[in-house]
């Protein structure tokens, strides 16, 4: 078991992964309705990313023979003055889960917890991956401005994003 501390707040980091589900599910629907379906499939992409590394914590509570608590999920914000501003909102967003994630590592360490530190080194990399890629898109769309054939080529190369849910051996 992990102890009611770290459990307590890797319940509080699943519930975060899950309001991050509903964030990109709402800017997926944002982009849809705006005729970028592209756009939309990414943040769609997003969403299921994120409901997947909510499993991951549920599973590994689960696994240590903790209790999984879910809890309300937020209001998200629903529409954005333009992509850029959407991607700067995923940007700033990831950076703030990166915070979490920092601190269940820190939490875990305090405790002596190697078993749980291990765990979340996947998620350390992950972070470093979905700020990488957030910035990169903000670097593009920044190059972009308001060129409208390459808001439109962008939108049909980022719709080519599948989604791959987390291999079994990494949980």
């Amino acid at each position: 078991m992990v102890s009611k501390n770290l459990e307590s707040a890797i319940n509080k980091q699943i519930n975060a992964e899950f309001w991050s589900a509903y964030l990109y599910l709402s800017m997926s629907a944002h982009f849809a309705n705006k005729g970028m379906q592209g756009f939309a499939n990414w943040f769609k992409v997003q969403f299921q990313e994120e409901q997947g590394h909510a499993s991951k914590f549920m599973d590994y509570l689960i696994s240590k023979g903790n209790k999984v608590e879910l809890m309300p999920i937020d209001k998200v914000q629903t529409s954005w003055d333009s992509l850029l501003a959407a991607y700067q909102d995923t940007l700033k967003h990831e950076k703030v889960v990166t915070g979490l994630i920092n601190n269940l590592v820190k939490i875990a360490r305090e405790e002596n917890d190697y078993a749980t530190e291990y765990m979340l080194q996947w998620f350390v990399n992950e972070q470093v991956e979905e700020e990488e890629t957030a910035q990169g898109i903000i670097d593009s769309l920044e190059l972009i401005g308001d060129n409208g054939f390459g808001i439109y080529t962008m939108d049909k190369e980022i719709g080519q994003r599948v989604f791959t849910p987390i291999a079994s051996a990494e949980n």
